[in-house]
């Protein structure tokens, strides 16, 4: 969606996608306006409460089986596992989605990593398709004037033909450009804290090619789960940032991770909205 400013000042029902890396500040955004009667819609939550749900239930209920005492209970019905999702709280989702590498050090198989990343990826194509139900829901049962599209970071990954479009066309895309600072800050917390990520397939493939003969291993069986996701994150980034400003400059704007930082009320985000259009080509 493009709009002048006069467009966007007038345009009474805003909806807007944020879109960057994971960390950049989208969810504290998103909660932020949560507060000033903006709805949040988090692409996480949807996709683990709607479409993961009963695959990431079917992971812990393998594990509990293991363990006689809880195989006993969970066959004859003692007891039962549900999830426990919230918006600041997706840890299943993200144990779901694993890690590849040693199984005795809480990595996957390659099979299973690789049923687990299509998994995420069509979950997160049919969290993305509910967009526009949820802005009619958001206006029409919970009474939210605006709505924010939380997305994770691997929307740029999903090449889905028609998704982008419809985001589109229901929402403004905000694309958050990490500035040097604070690519370093991510490649900090990610090195200090090695989370699942999803890739897409060739890029994984790839990577895991190059990894397994820098560190001289013979197959992902022999792979550190963690070590692998602390090499491979810098260079996820720096693959998805131009995919990242592709979508930008098509359908929508850019502002910085610092300027974003600035932000403290719904009254900075319209103004930082609005300069992002303002210095925008197009909306000359």
């Amino acid at each position: 969606m493009k709009l002048t400013v006069e467009e966007f000042r007038a345009w009474r029902n805003r909806s807007v996608t944020l879109l960057g890396m994971s960390g950049v500040g989208k969810t504290r955004l998103s909660s932020l306006l949560r507060r000033h009667d903006w709805f949040h819609y988090s692409g996480d939550y949807r996709i683990g409460t709607r479409y993961l749900d009963e695959p990431i239930l079917d992971v812990i209920k393998q594990q509990a089986m293991q363990v006689p005492f809880l195989r006993d209970l969970l066959r004859n019905d003692y007891i039962y596992i549900r999830n426990n999702i919230t918006v600041d709280n997706l840890g299943s989702v993200l144990s779901f989605v694993g890690k590849p590498g040693d199984p005795a050090r809480g990595g996957l198989p390659l099979a299973e990593f690789a049923r687990r990343q299509a998994l995420y990826r069509q979950a997160e194509v049919d969290a993305m398709r509910d967009v526009p139900e949820f802005i009619r829901k958001a206006h029409d049962i919970y009474g939210y004037p605006h709505f924010v599209n939380d997305v994770g970071g691997s929307l740029c990954e999903l090449d889905e033909p028609g998704i982008l479009d419809l985001l589109a066309e229901h929402t403004l895309f905000l694309y958050i450009r990490v500035t040097p600072r604070d690519e370093a800050e991510l490649f900090r917390r990610a090195e200090a804290d090695p989370k699942p990520l999803y890739f897409r397939p060739a890029f994984i493939e790839e990577a895991i090619g190059v990894y397994l003969a820098e560190r001289e291993l013979d197959s992902v069986a022999r792979i550190e789960p963690d070590d692998f996701i602390r090499w491979v994150f810098p260079r996820l980034f720096r693959s998805r940032v131009p995919r990242y400003e592709a979508i930008a400059a098509e359908y929508g704007y850019t502002v910085t991770s610092e300027e974003l930082a600035q932000v403290r009320d719904e009254q900075d985000f319209i103004g930082l909205l609005e300069t992002a259009i303002a210095r925008t080509p197009a909306a000359a």
